[in-house]
């Protein structure tokens, strides 16, 4: 489904000092944000060649405690909150059956993690990925610690050619929105397409040197490139990693975040896996936006294919 405007934004003040009180041993910073997964898909619309079946790695390790503690509930969201897509993960996990007019939902994957359902419009390149635990959004300053699982990572496992909810287009993309720009206050990452022509924008910003190859340099405005997108070009913070094997929350807070006095609340993730002829080229693009950014966003929608 489509995200739109519905919350206000999260004050950084109020994200870091939730965050404090896991523990500032359990916060991810530098080096320590390093964990993890592999993670999303690729590509477009126009054209572009059909995915393979690709090599993937065993899932890194959950965190030991995968749910945020009862003292983040005014932010991360509490299990008695009336949200439709919480709702949902409700019914998937204890057969809760959500409160009329909703409909109960198709549950296509369940897991002790997270469940993945159809987004909207119903499509067979969009779904969704949600969390069990009581996850508002990107807001949660849970996200950014060594606790939740390795939901980029488990997307993209499920998303790509013989995964076990395959998204069936050219190209694969998987994106979260921003608090303010999304529906639904239960954390979601939409499982779609995205253009050949994206895929193609990134590879030759590849190709030009234009984009980080390691997060320290993700906030770089040298990083930052136009990629046109449903609604025109807009701006993005690009980086290529070889992998998911890190919290991409964690790494987007450390590196881009905290040290530009961003709030996290703001951001969108986008996450776009390299292509070629051949298949899945082992690299994934990771693209991040706000609205501090000249003609920047705060939506994935702007890129993802749902219908």
């Amino acid at each position: 489904m489509n995200d739109q405007q519905s919350v206000q934004e999260v004050p950084r003040r109020q994200f870091v000092a939730l965050s404090g009180v896991l523990g500032a041993g359990t916060l991810l910073t530098g080096a320590a944000v390093m964990s993890g997964g592999t993670a999303a898909a690729a590509n477009g619309v126009d054209a572009g060649p059909a995915p393979d079946a690709c090599p993937t790695t065993p899932p890194p390790p959950g965190g030991a405690s995968p749910c945020p503690p009862a003292s983040l509930q005014g932010i991360c969201g509490r299990p008695t909150d009336n949200d439709p897509l919480w709702h949902d993960v409700q019914y998937c996990t204890s057969g809760i059956v959500p409160p009329p007019p909703q409909t109960k939902p198709d549950c296509l994957k369940m897991t002790p993690n997270y469940i993945v359902l159809h987004g909207k419009p119903e499509t067979t390149h969009n779904y969704l990925l949600l969390p069990t635990c009581r996850v508002t959004g990107i807001e949660c300053p849970f996200l950014v610690t060594s606790g939740p699982a390795n939901y980029w990572h488990e997307a993209w496992e499920n998303a790509r050619s013989g995964g076990d909810i395959p998204v069936q287009y050219p190209n694969i993309g998987l994106g979260i929105n921003s608090q303010g720009a999304r529906r639904y206050d239960q954390l979601h990452i939409h499982m779609a397409g995205v253009r050949a022509s994206t895929q193609r924008r990134l590879q030759e910003l590849e190709s030009q040197g234009r984009m980080a190859t390691s997060p320290s340099q993700w906030a770089n405005p040298a990083n930052q490139a136009a990629v046109t997108g449903s609604a025109g070009d807009r701006v993005y913070r690009v980086l290529r990693l070889p992998n998911l094997r890190d919290n991409l929350f964690g790494l987007l807070y450390a590196n881009v975040v905290r040290p530009n006095s961003l709030n996290m609340a703001d951001q969108t993730l986008i996450v776009v896996p390299k292509m070629t002829t051949t298949g899945f080229a082992g690299a994934f693009y990771v693209l991040n936006s706000d609205t501090s950014i000249h003609d920047g966003t705060s939506t994935c929608d702007y890129l993802l294919v749902y219908s």
